[in-house]
């Protein structure tokens, strides 16, 4: 039986404005109201996910930051890995060299050095991930969401990794000309075994801590549960989402995802763009459905 539906956002669970559509807000309500928890399962930082959600009034648990921490339905923390400071110091120096614009996702909320820069890097998500998508569109989407999100503009990161009561929980780099670049330092920093660096598109790296992953996250959270991932559909895109979607039992892949995402799933949905969540958590109904019928 399928008891966590576990979805990510970006090219998942948000459309191409960024919103969660009124059918995969009725799917989420169908969901639980058949017995199967939906939790978020997002590289972005609680204050950038939440938000989405609750416009369409939605009360989920959250795995954040690609699982550096997690909260749970009434928004407490229940896990926190953040980078270690000699990682963190080696990841800025790293990226620093390449003259490579990057953001410091703390348990402060998320830092910028360029506001600029933001939203630019948040429309070329856009564009990336839905390409019909304009661009004047998305910069004007970009800037809307931002307005509601808590990001904080600094001018020297130093005052921020200096801070001991900050926490560096996620780096996530960006080039959006020369998406190449990034694979130098991601192999850098890969080398060090201390780090985890993936991707939620093709034009950024994410890094964390080697023990934050969103496929860990999932399992620790079923387990507290008294569920296996035997028990977990996984619903993603990109190469963030690979460690849930290999290990649980009953992954899906959206049909606008990397093909690689696609190779290790149980199913493929529908896009993002064409309310593929939506249409999982119809099957995952479905599939408890059909074990209910066969054990009476």
């Amino acid at each position: 039986m399928i008891k966590i539906i576990a979805s990510d956002m970006d090219g998942t669970l948000l459309n191409n404005k960024m919103q969660v559509s009124d059918a995969n807000a009725a799917a989420i309500r169908a969901a639980q109201e058949n017995g199967i928890e939906f939790m978020v399962a997002t590289g972005r930082g609680l204050t950038e996910a939440k938000p989405l959600l609750q416009e369409q009034k939605l009360r989920t648990a959250y795995i954040t930051l690609n699982g550096a921490q997690v909260f749970d339905e009434d928004g407490r923390l229940v896990v926190s890995v953040p980078l270690d400071d000699d990682m963190t110091a080696l990841s800025m120096k790293t990226l620093d060299d390449r003259n490579l614009y990057y953001e410091l996702v703390t348990d402060h909320g998320i830092f910028s050095n360029s506001r600029v820069r933001r939203i630019q890097n948040v429309a070329d998500l856009l564009v990336n991930l839905n390409p019909d998508t304009d661009y004047k569109m998305a910069v004007a989407l970009a800037s809307a969401r931002l307005e509601i999100m808590n990001i904080n503009y600094v001018e020297d990161y130093g005052e921020i990794v200096g801070d001991e009561n900050v926490h560096v929980m996620k780096i996530i780099a960006f080039n959006t000309a020369d998406p190449v670049a990034l694979s130098e330092p991601k192999k850098l920093l890969l080398a060090t075994g201390k780090l985890m660096v993936t991707s939620s598109s093709r034009n950024n790296i994410e890094i964390n801590n080697i023990k934050s992953q969103k496929g860990l996250a999932v399992a620790a959270y079923a387990a507290k549960r008294g569920w296996t991932m035997d028990n977990v559909m996984a619903v993603g895109d990109n190469f963030n989402d690979e460690s849930m979607i290999r290990d649980a039992k009953y992954s899906v892949a959206m049909g606008n995802a990397v093909q690689p995402i696609k190779n290790l799933a149980w199913f493929t949905t529908d896009s993002n763009v064409h309310d593929g969540v939506a249409k999982a958590i119809y099957k995952a109904i479905e599939v408890n459905a059909q074990e209910a019928s066969m054990t009476k």
